[in-house]
C-alpha cells in the first residue's frame, strides 16, 4: 500500500522499486507563485538528482532556464531585468530539492512532489530573486534576532461546474452562470453540501499529501469557499499554501471543474482574499505576543504591528500583484483599504484576533492572488523594522475603517502601488537593491501588459457611443 503524506528517501526508493511511484515532479515557483519545474523518473531522481546517500547538495539537481524568473504570467519574456536578460543568453540556473518537502501526491497516479531551491550555476550561491530564497532571508533575519515568525494563510477561492479548457474556450463570459452555487454559501451546510465531491476531494487529498488542513467552509458569495491550513513556521507554511494551490487546481480540473484564486474574477461579487496572520515566537518555541499590556498584548508583539502599521501602504505590491488585486478593494466587500489596526474588527486592514498564546494580528489586505512567498516576506520584514525601531501600534481604530477619515489607505490600483514602492527606501533597504528592483520590474510589466490590450469593456462603452 502506498503511503501518504511526507516521506523520506528510503521509503521513496522502496516504492519505486515496487512500481508504486514512477514520477518525482521536482518544481519551484515563479514570481506568480506557480510551480515550474521538470517531472523526472523516480529511479532517475533516486540516482542523479540526489547525490550519494540521497544527499541533494551533491547530486545534480534540475536545470532550468533562468527565464523562468523573469516572466509575466502569459510566460512572455520581459526584458530590462537585471538578474536575466537577453545581453546575458538567458542562461540555466540549478534546482535543488529539500527534502523536508517530499510527499506522495495522492491525486496524481504514481507521483511524489519535491519543492527545490534555486542556486547559481556559476557561484552555487543561492538565487535571492527567487521567492523561496526571498523569504529565507527574512526568516534569517528574524533568527538573527531570536525571534521565528508563525504565520497562517486563508485563501479564498471561486469554483465553477465546468472545467478550465471550456470556460477559457467561451472567454470566460459564463461564469455569472457556471459558479457551483446559486446563491451566496457563507456558512452554508446545505448549499456547500452541493460542492462536497470537489471540497471533500480537496479536504481529503491535502491530508493524504501531508498538509494540516483544519476545515472547509462556505464564503460570502455563489461558489466561493475557503479551505484552512493550519498555521506554521513561515517557510512552511509557504510551502504548504504553494502546495495545496497548486493541488487544488488539478484536482479541479481531474473533476472536469475549475476552481480560480483571482482577486476579482467579477465586480459584482466579493473577491477571494489572503488574510495573513501572524504571530512572533522565541527560538526556542515560546510564543511572544500575549502579555500585560492592553488588549492582552506584549511590547514586542506592539511593535511587530506598529511595522505593519508603518509599512503595509508601501509594501502593497507584495500583497496585491496585479491589476484585478485592486478592484477587489471595494466600499464594504470585506476587502479593507484602512490601514489600522482594532481587536476583531474585520473593516480594519489590520484585525487583531485570538487570546493568549493564540493571539495575533489577520492582515485582511492580500489577495487570494499573492505569492505567499513574497507576501510573507513583506510581512516579516515590515514587522522587524517595527521592533527593531520600538514603534507601538497606538490605541485600536474604533468605529467602520470604509468610511473612516484620516487614514493610511493602500493604493487604489497597481499604478499607485508601483510609485509607492519605487520610492520605499525601506523596502529597498529590507529585500536588498537587486531584489527590490526585480518585484517593481515585475509590476511594471503587469501595467504595461494591461495598458497594450483593448478590453471588452472598452469596446462596449466607446465603439458606438464616442
Amino acid at each position: 500500500m502506498t503511503p501518504t503524506g511526507p516521506i523520506d528517501v528510503p521509503t521513496l526508493a522502496s516504492l519505486v522499486d515496487a512500481g508504486d511511484i514512477d514520477t518525482v515532479v521536482v518544481a519551484f515557483t515563479d514570481l506568480q507563485g506557480r510551480l515550474v519545474g521538470k517531472r523526472v523518473t523516480g529511479r532517475f531522481f533516486l540516482d542523479h538528482i540526489l547525490g550519494p546517500g540521497g544527499d541533494p547538495s551533491t547530486g545534480e539537481g534540475i536545470e532550468a532556464c533562468d527565464y523562468l524568473l523573469t516572466v509575466d504570467v502569459d510566460m512572455n519574456v520581459i526584458e530590462g531585468y537585471r538578474f536575466a536578460n537577453w545581453e546575458a543568453g538567458y542562461g540555466d540556473f540549478r534546482a535543488r530539492p529539500d527534502l523536508t518537502t517530499l510527499r506522495i501526491t495522492p491525486w496524481l497516479e504514481g507521483t511524489a512532489l519535491v519543492l527545490a531551491d534555486v542556486f547559481d550555476n556559476a557561484t552555487d550561491a543561492p538565487v535571492p530573486v527567487s521567492p523561496r530564497q526571498l523569504l529565507q532571508q527574512q526568516v534569517e533575519r528574524a533568527a538573527a534576532m531570536g525571534l521565528q515568525v508563525m504565520v497562517g494563510s486563508e485563501l479564498e477561492f471561486f469554483a465553477y461546474n465546468r472545467g478550465y479548457d471550456d470556460l477559457a474556450r467561451d472567454d470566460y463570459r459564463t461564469l455569472e452562470v457556471d459558479p457551483s452555487s446559486w446563491y451566496n454559501l457563507d456558512y452554508h451546510i446545505l448549499q456547500t453540501t452541493k460542492d462536497e465531491p470537489l471540497i471533500r476531494a480537496l479536504r481529503n487529498q491535502m491530508v493524504a499529501a501531508g498538509l494540516p488542513v483544519e476545515f472547509s467552509k462556505g464564503e460570502a458569495a455563489p461558489g466561493q469557499h475557503e479551505l484552512n491550513l493550519r498555521y506554521s513556521d513561515a517557510i512552511r507554511m509557504a510551502d504548504h499554501h504553494t502546495i495545496y494551490k497548486n493541488g487544488a487546481k488539478e484536482i479541479a480540473h481531474l473533476q472536469d471543474k475549475a476552481i480560480t484564486f483571482m482577486a476579482k474574477p467579477r465586480i459584482d461579487e466579493p473577491g477571494s482574499s489572503c488574510h495573513i496572520h501572524s504571530s512572533i515566537w522565541s527560538t526556542d518555541g515560546e510564543p511572544l505576543c500575549p502579555g500585560d499590556g492592553p488588549h492582552g498584548t506584549s511590547e514586542i508583539f506592539r511593535a511587530w504591528v506598529g511595522g505593519l502599521l508603518a509599512h503595509s501602504r508601501e509594501l502593497a505590491l507584495c500583497f496585491a500583484p496585479f491589476v484585478n488585486s485592486y478592484k477587489r478593494y471595494q466600499p464594504g466587500s470585506w476587502a479593507p483599504t484602512a490601514v489600522v489596526w482594532s481587536p476583531d474588527n474585520r473593516t480594519c486592514g489590520l484585525r487583531m484576533v485570538g487570546h493568549g498564546a493564540g493571539l495575533r494580528i489577520e492582515s485582511r489586505i492580500p489577495g487570494a492572488d499573492c505569492n505567499p512567498y513574497v507576501a510573507f516576506a513583506a510581512t516579516i520584514a515590515a514587522g522587524l523594522d517595527g521592533i527593531e525601531r520600538g514603534l507601538d501600534c497606538g490605541d485600536p481604530f474604533d468605529g467602520n475603517g470604509y468610511e473612516a477619515a484620516d487614514v493610511e489607505r493602500i493604493p487604489w490600483n497597481i499604478v499607485e502601488a508601483i510609485d509607492v514602492f519605487r520610492d520605499s527606501e525601506f523596502a529597498r533597504t529590507a529585500f536588498g537593491d537587486d531584489v527590490h528592483f526585480h518585484l517593481l520590474h515585475t509590476a511594471e510589466a503587469e501595467w504595461r501588459a494591461f495598458n497594450n490590450v483593448v478590453t471588452e469593456w472598452e469596446l462596449r462603452r466607446n465603439f458606438e457611443r464616442i
